[in-house]
């Protein structure tokens, strides 16, 4: 039977109230624990303005760039050839790779320790900009395997 597979609506999603960015906003949802929105919010703001004392940039320039350095182009996806399992190198879709690089910069936050959560959150915000951190790093691990790959690209579906 053909399985029609069905567009997923994207919903629309509200800037964040203080600096009117979408991204800043679904990354404040990402943060959020047990639906308490006002302490994600405040959490990611003292970031922000921890990463603003420590560099006097604007926040949301490095919160772009470490969103720029953490976002994948390529992961690889497994897929069955005929009794062997291979790691296809695929192209991200670009609502994925937004969704990665939130997933993977808030991991590496929570994975920090011994600090409140608004530190690693700036800790690993300011590393992902300068290129360093964990979820920089998932992203070169990646693209390694995508690289290794690459003589399965053919097997794309």
């Amino acid at each position: 039977s053909m399985s029609r597979r069905r567009r997923a609506v994207k919903r629309r999603i509200a800037p964040d109230p203080k600096f009117g960015n979408k991204d800043l906003s679904s990354f404040i949802n990402r943060v959020m624990f047990g639906g308490k929105k006002s302490v994600a919010q405040r959490c990611v703001y003292q970031a922000l303005d921890l990463i603003q004392e420590e560099t006097n940039r604007d926040p949301l320039e490095i919160f772009d760039q470490a969103m720029r350095n953490a976002t994948p182009t390529v992961e690889v996806k497994p897929r069955r050839v005929g009794g062997a399992t291979y790691q296809v190198p695929i192209e991200v879709a670009p609502n994925r790779r937004v969704a990665l690089a939130m997933r993977w910069l808030i991991r590496g936050a929570r994975a920090r320790t011994g600090q409140p959560m608004r530190s690693r959150l700036a800790a690993e915000l300011l590393d992902a900009s300068r290129g360093q951190g964990s979820a920089v790093r998932r992203r070169e691990e990646l693209y390694k395997m995508a690289e290794a790959n690459r003589a399965f690209v053919h097997y794309k579906w």
